[in-house]
């Protein structure tokens, strides 16, 4: 099952392509199956430097370009849009994989120009997509991270985070990880259609709790919060992932910025006609009329009279039920290069 598979026009290419009926019968016809592809990405440099004041951190970390995971909203399809592909089925059918990146990530650490500083893993595309489960770059990631004792966060809507428990626990021991799950949705037959290549909702539920119970710690992304279709669901999410363990909450408003409108609105309209008009109309409205907003500080929350409600509405949920303890900041004083003098 895909997100997606729509062939949107690239919006940096002078020439598209559109069908037509050429009169031939194809009624009745099998569509093709999409085989994932996968290419090298050779990359320079790993680190994307973060300049927009929404984003907790000035460097985020991504190992592949696109995500099999298959989200219709996902913010990061335009990206693909630089190399050539479509923000469409090929974002996810398409990935390019970094091989390099746990040198390249050597290289950064080993620079005297380092300042040693949090870097947010999935900061675009997720580094627990289903590529993770052959590549394994992820991991070698955070062996570097470990070697280094450089911190890291993590966001993922995959449970193959588990996996990786042994580093994440050795991190954790010095204050060098922090884990967020993104949970969208508690209905099995919205989470598959939405996001239909990430992880059940049980299964992210499952590795909140395992996390938590490792002494990592753990929280939710509640996101995006999508009007009219499941922001509903914010109060169950925060207390099941409460229960698993959650301890701190992120939060986000759909946003439908370039060609994630044309993907997200055709979806919309196939899965859930009956509420299709309901919930763009519900996006403008927190969006000043239009479909996005780009401005930097209210791009992620949106902005009037129901944007303000869901905030509130968060936070509550999140002082009921202890969710919002304070966070101690990841140590950054025991950062090291190998054969420096380990004084720590």
């Amino acid at each position: 099952m895909r997100g997606t598979i729509l062939e949107i026009t690239n919006r940096f290419e002078t020439v598209s392509y559109n069908p037509f009926d050429d009169g031939w019968e194809t009624i009745g016809e099998e569509l093709p199956v999409i085989q994932t592809q996968f290419f090298n990405d050779h990359a320079k440099s790993i680190l994307f430097k973060n300049d927009s004041p929404d984003v907790g951190m000035a460097y985020s970390i991504n190992m592949y370009r696109g995500c099999e995971h298959g989200c219709s909203y996902c913010r990061a399809r335009p990206y693909h849009e630089y190399l050539g592909f479509n923000a469409g089925i090929d974002f996810e059918s398409k990935i390019m994989v970094k091989h390099d990146a746990p040198e390249l990530l050597r290289k950064v650490f080993d620079s005297k120009k380092w300042i040693p500083q949090s870097i947010m893993m999935s900061g675009n595309t997720d580094c627990y997509q289903p590529a993770e489960r052959k590549y394994k770059i992820t991991r070698q990631i955070l062996e570097v991270f470990l070697e280094y004792r450089n911190p890291v966060s993590i966001l993922t809507k995959n449970a193959l985070i588990l996996r990786d428990l042994d580093l994440l626990k050795e991190l954790a021991s010095m204050n060098l990880v922090s884990t967020l799950l993104s949970i969208t949705s508690l209905d099995p037959m919205l989470r598959q259609k939405l996001e239909p290549r990430t992880s059940t909702s049980k299964m992210k539920l499952k590795a909140m709790e395992e996390l938590s119970k490792a002494g990592i710690p753990t929280g939710v992304m509640v996101g995006p919060i999508i009007p009219g279709l499941n922001d509903n669901e914010v109060p169950n999410i925060l207390k099941r992932s409460s229960e698993a363990g959650a301890t701190r909450v992120a939060h986000t408003i759909l946003r439908l910025p370039y060609a994630i409108l044309p993907i997200f609105t055709d979806w919309i309209e196939k899965n859930y006609p009956e509420k299709a008009k309901r919930v763009l109309a519900r996006v403008m409205m927190i969006r000043g009329g239009k479909m996005n907003d780009s401005n930097f500080g209210t791009r992620m929350t949106g902005t009037g009279a129901y944007a303000d409600y869901m905030h509130q509405l968060v936070y509550a949920l999140s002082e009921k039920y202890n969710m919002n303890q304070p966070r101690t900041p990841l140590a950054t004083h025991l950062f090291r290069r190998p054969g420096e003098l380990d004084l720590i």
